[in-house]
């Protein structure tokens, strides 16, 4: 669970102070006035026509798709639902005092950035340029980091599986070893009141349809999932059949890797599951190889029979660095100085996943310490060591990964509960 405190949410100023006696006010514009409606108020919170279309405007800008007005009619419903249950949180969150500042969500923004290659202030930029307010991001970054800490601050240190858990676990997976498991993502939308159950489903039949249609999953876990693994990008890990529902379990046994389910309805609402990859369990061997890679880039693309100075200088480069370097801090060294944009540290890979084939064989046979011969690209040229190699078995749990595990269990069902005991305390009015 991350450790950022999220600011809790301003109240919505949306509501005009009463204007002076004998004063007249100026009526709004049509468009302004359907903007501004109030779509529900949350024990005192006003949830606006523009909170429902920024959201949605929010999710394509993250998918990168268009949101039609038919598309946004589908989600409206469930999108209010979403609302409204993130205003329901971040009230607890104000409500339990739960510690926050402007700094903590500013590093959350800037973790944002960073990991989408933005650079500062980027995130708020293309925001704007789609017409979507910064604060409608802010608050839900704010409340869901917030809510992990409501979650830790409800389940206390008793939520800490003992030793004796861990162990039992332990030996219960390995004695499943050899059996099926599966690298799954979810997106979890709850269904607390029957008479909404048919909108809940065309909403999650939508969520669906963009998935199929291109939507990155991670974003779509991000901006609907109501369970904790939206943090993630709805992603749950490996499981085995009998750790998930038994709808769940079936469909996973008859999925192909990359299939994305119809709606499964699950105890407290419908699941989308996307199955990633299939393994036996305890057994994953990998080769892992870490590399050092200098890039040395062409000016414009190359052309073979008409090479320009700056492009065989590069060539040349490139080959000086092949015969004379010996060990992998030479090529980080070099790989400063290159002009390329390739990181000279790509971190750990897994041998078997290179692509395309014949950099996989090259890198399978290439001796750590010894540079490969330059690759030639239209863009540039590529010199490559390998610096370690290793086999491992990556399905192997240690203590640690089970006791996370059971952690993050413990918190899914509280994180549940209390949603629900929020909605039913609650002084939700939605209107028309």
């Amino acid at each position: 669970m991350s450790r950022h405190a999220l600011l809790a949410p301003a109240l919505l100023a949306l509501l005009a102070a009463a204007p002076p006696a004998g004063a007249q006010m100026r009526p709004q514009p049509p468009q302004a006035a359907q903007v501004n409606r109030i779509v529900a108020v949350v024990n005192g919170d006003v949830v606006s026509r523009a909170d429902i279309v920024g959201r949605a405007r929010l999710f394509a800008l993250n998918a990168g798709i268009g949101v039609s007005p038919e598309t946004l009619e589908r989600m409206q419903p469930q999108v209010i639902r979403l609302i409204v249950d993130e205003k329901l949180r971040a009230q607890e969150i104000q409500r339990r005092r739960i510690p926050v500042s402007d700094a903590e969500v500013a590093e959350a923004v800037q973790d944002l950035e960073r990991r989408n290659n933005l650079p500062a202030g980027g995130l708020r930029a293309q925001l704007a340029q789609v017409g979507v307010a910064p604060r409608l991001l802010y608050d839900q970054i704010r409340t869901q980091i917030g809510w992990g800490r409501v979650l830790r601050q409800q389940l206390g240190p008793e939520a800490e599986p003992t030793p004796a858990e861990v162990e039992e676990a332990l030996r219960n997976i390995r004695a499943r070893i050899g059996q099926p498991e599966y690298l799954v993502s979810e997106i979890f939308i709850p269904v607390d009141d029957p008479t909404t159950e048919p909108e809940t489903r065309r909403f999650v039949e939508e969520v669906i349809r963009q998935l199929r249609a291109s939507t990155p999953f991670p974003v779509a876990a991000t901006q609907f999932s109501q369970a904790q693994s939206a943090l993630q990008g709805g992603d749950i890990g490996w499981v085995r059949k009998e750790e998930v529902d038994s709808e769940v379990g079936d469909l996973l046994e008859r999925m192909p890797p990359g299939a994305i389910t119809n709606p499964v309805r699950v105890a407290g609402g419908y699941q989308i599951v996307a199955l990633r990859q299939r393994r036996e369990s305890g057994r994953d061997i990998a080769t892992l190889i870490t590399i050092r890679q200098a890039f040395f880039a062409f000016s414009g693309t190359l052309d073979p029979n008409a090479p320009t100075q700056q492009q065989r200088d590069q060539v040349e480069r490139a080959q000086r660095l092949a015969a004379t370097a010996r060990s992998c801090e030479a090529v980080e060294q070099a790989a400063r100085g290159s002009g390329g944009d390739r990181p000279a540290d790509p971190g750990q890979i897994r041998l078997e996943e290179v692509n395309p084939p014949q950099l996989r064989s090259l890198l399978a046979g290439l001796p750590a310490g010894r540079p490969a011969q330059p690759i030639l690209t239209p863009e540039g040229v590529m010199v490559m060591m390998l610096c370690s190699r290793e086999q491992r078995n990556l399905a192997e749990t240690n203590a640690q990964q089970v006791k996370s595990q059971l952690l993050r269990d413990r918190v899914e069902n509280l994180s549940r509960q209390l949603q629900r005991d929020l909605r039913r305390r609650g002084n939700i009015e939605m209107r028309s």
